[in-house]
Parts: structure tokens; C-alpha cells; sequence
């Protein structure tokens, strides 16, 4: 059986959104009892990660990474025609995940304890982003 939803979210700028309750409705909604549940962004300059989710810090300090080992407006980038934040947001992508693949069993995800989805939005200003979520098993 193979169950499939769009989902769609609207950013504020960079930083990180939990969207681990949408796909847990999408997973309740399927009827699978086990398979996989693939998650999968539709995007060049955000992305998806399964992160820490009880302390907020640990995404700061993921943005702080990030912003040093990929600057906004690096003079190496040739490729800037959305700003100086463009080429940085692809490479962000590109160092992280466009999609996630999580254990279904009992009709629900089998996150770990302390595991949460995040879109991470790459762009400084605000986007519109897509997101499919298909749902494979029994």
C-alpha cells in the first residue's frame, strides 16, 4: 500500500521549522501499519533534517556552523542572482539532506526519543515551501 500528501509551509527566513507533527498525520492518515515514510523537500535552498528536539540550542548552533563554514557573500560564488545569500543556500542543501527516511510500525513513526524533522530554510527572507510525504508498507 502506498500512501502519498503534499505538505506546504511558509518560512520566515533562515532558520529551522519542526514539521514533525504534519508528518505524523500524514503517517496516522496512511493506515500503515509498517513500512517507511520517505520525506522529501522540493527545494534547491532549503532542506530537511533530523535533528535534536528537546534543546533549541543545538539548531543555533547548527545556523552558527553554518554561517561560518558558508558565508553570505562569499566572494568565491559566481552564481548570485537572488543576493548574497543565494549560492550559500544551495551549497547549505547540497552539505545537507533533500530527503529522510523514517521507520513506520503500529500505525505511527518510530522517531527516537529526542529526534524531531525539521525544514531548514537556507534564504534570508521568507519562502514558500513543498514537501511530499509517501508512506510505503502493510
Amino acid at each position: 500500500m502506498v500512501h502519498q500528501q503534499q505538505l506546504h509551509f511558509s518560512t520566515s527566513g533562515r532558520g529551522t521549522f519542526n514539521i514533525s507533527q504534519q508528518v505524523k498525520e500524514v503517517i496516522s492518515e496512511s493506515g500503515i501499519n509498517t513500512g517507511i515514510c520517505q520525506v522529501f523537500i522540493h527545494h534547491t535552498s532549503a532542506s530537511l533534517i533530523l535533528c535534536e528536539n528537546a534543546d533549541p540550542d543545538v539548531r543555533t548552533d547548527l545556523e552558527t556552523f553554518m554561517k561560518k563554514m558558508v558565508p553570505d557573500g562569499d566572494q568565491m560564488f559566481i552564481h548570485q542572482d537572488e543576493g548574497p545569500d543565494d549560492m550559500p543556500a544551495h551549497v547549505r542543501t547540497v552539505l545537507t539532506s533533500s530527503s529522510l527516511s523514517i521507520p513506520v510500525n503500529n500505525n505511527r513513526d518510530k522517531l527516537g526519543t529526542w529526534q524531531g524533522i525539521y525544514l531548514w530554510e537556507h534564504r534570508t527572507h521568507p519562502h514558500k515551501r513543498n514537501i511530499t510525504v509517501t508512506v510505503i508498507g502493510d
